[in-house]
C-alpha cells in the first residue's frame, strides 16, 4: 500500500522545508510514502528550494506558468502513483501526524474518501482561527449539508484523502480554490462513501501568508449550488 501526499507549493519558503521534513517524518504501519511537490510557479524562492532539495520528493513537478491551487492539484494526482492519495497544504496549518488516523477508513474498507474536520472534536479545534473565516465556514458547511444531503462538520478542510482511482477519475474544471469544492460535490453526486475524521489545525494569518479570503467562500457557495442542480 502507497499513500500518495501531493504538495502544491506557492510562494511558500518560509514553511516549506519544515512541512516536508513533518511528512517524511510520518511512519504508517503497512504504508509506504510517495511525495508529490508541485510548484505553481513561486516568485518567493520556493521553486529554488526544491529544485536544490529535489531528492526529498520522490515526484517534482515545476509548472511553466501559475495555474490556482486546483491546477497544481490536478498535475499532482497526475503524477502519482499511490493506492491512496492525500491532499497536504505547504504550510504549517495542518500536521501530516492525522495521516495515520486518516487513512484507517479507507485500509478498513468503511468509506471510499476521507475528509478531516477542525471542528469535529472543539479541543482539536484552534480557538484563534479567523472569526469570519470560522463563520464563513459554518454557513459552507451547513449549505453543502443541506444541498448534498450529508453529516459534515467542516466543509473546507485542507486534508482531503482518497483511493487514487476514484480521484484519477474525477474530471474537475476549476483551476483556483473552488477545486476542492467541485470536487466535494460531484464526490458526492457519484455517491462515494465519505467519513469525515478529527484533525488538528494550527491557522495562520494574512501577514503570515494565509491567501484564501471572503471572496473564495463566495466562490465556494456558487459552485456547490451550481453543481447541485447541474445534470
Amino acid at each position: 500500500m502507497k499513500l500518495s501526499i501531493i504538495i502544491p507549493v506557492y510562494n511558500e519558503a518560509a514553511t516549506l522545508a519544515e512541512i516536508v521534513r513533518k511528512v517524511e517524518s510520518v511512519v504508517i504501519d503497512g504504508v509506504d510514502k510517495e511525495i508529490v511537490l508541485v510548484d505553481d510557479k513561486s516568485t518567493d524562492g520556493s521553486r529554488e528550494w526544491i529544485e536544490r532539495h529535489a531528492k526529498k520528493a520522490d515526484v517534482v513537478v515545476l509548472l511553466p506558468k501559475n495555474r490556482g491551487k486546483g491546477g497544481a492539484l490536478k498535475e499532482g494526482i497526475a503524477n502519482a502513483s499511490g493506492d491512496v492519495i492525500v491532499f497536504q497544504d505547504a504550510d504549517l496549518e495542518y500536521d501530516p501526524i492525522d495521516f495515520s488516523t486518516m487513512i484507517k477508513p479507507i485500509l478498513q474498507d468503511k468509506c471510499q474518501v476521507v475528509f478531516g474536520s477542525r471542528f469535529a472534536k472543539k479541543e482539536r479545534h484552534a480557538a484563534d482561527m479567523y472569526t469570519i473565516h470560522r463563520l464563513g465556514n459554518s454557513v459552507l458547511t451547513f449549505l453543502f449539508n443541506l444541498l448534498y444531503c450529508t453529516r459534515l462538520t467542516d466543509a473546507e478542510p485542507c486534508y482531503k484523502m482518497f483511493r487514487a482511482d476514484i480521484l484519477k477519475g474525477m474530471e474537475v474544471k476549476a483551476d483556483g480554490f473552488e477545486y476542492d469544492i467541485e470536487l466535494m460535490c460531484k464526490l458526492r453526486k457519484k455517491g462515494y462513501r465519505i467519513c469525515q475524521m478529527p484533525i488538528s489545525y494550527n491557522p495562520r494569518k494574512f501577514d503570515e501568508g494565509k491567501k484564501i479570503t471572503w471572496v473564495d467562500g463566495l466562490k465556494a457557495a456558487k459552485v456547490m449550488l451550481v453543481q447541485r442542480f447541474r445534470p
